[in-house]
């Protein structure tokens, strides 16, 4: 089993509405692959995680970075996992800004940048992607919405 972790930046501004068929395409692909992960939205970038076997990890994660909705795909970390992170999510989902994500995961990017371009090493995605497994976001992003 692998896990791929990237980031990318979208081309244009997603609806509401694009945002919600995106996942639910992804889920429902994303379950008939037994693939696992999340995607976080963060102002106007994305940072995903994708767990599951290679071999249906490896072609899912070509075409996702074929996809025109988005550019400046980077892979941050691909390795093997022992086990998966996001086990009960075929695609959990979040949408922040900045300085939320900041808060979450320990680090905070510099003003006008977008987590993509902003130097997201393997220690940074580390810290954001256990922020998420342990359930963090939830707590910090209902604490901000109050």
């Amino acid at each position: 089993m692998i896990h791929v972790i990237y980031a990318s930046v979208a081309v244009r501004p997603f609806s509401a509405t694009e945002m919600a068929d995106l996942l639910r395409h992804s889920r429902e692909a994303n379950d008939e692959l037994a693939v696992t992960g999340m995607l976080l939205h963060v102002d106007g970038s994305f940072f995903q995680v994708l767990e599951g076997r290679a071999e249906c990890v490896e072609p899912l994660f070509a075409r996702i970075a074929a996809d025109p909705r988005h550019s400046g795909v980077t892979v941050i970390i691909r390795e093997r996992i022992r086990r998966r992170a996001f086990a009960d999510w075929s695609m959990g989902f979040a949408t922040m800004d900045g300085a939320t994500l900041g808060n979450l995961a320990g680090f905070s990017t510099p003003a006008g940048t977008s987590i993509a371009s902003s130097q997201i090493d393997g220690r940074r995605a580390r810290k954001l992607l256990q922020a998420f497994a342990l359930g963090r976001w939830r707590l910090r992003s209902d604490a901000a919405a109050a």
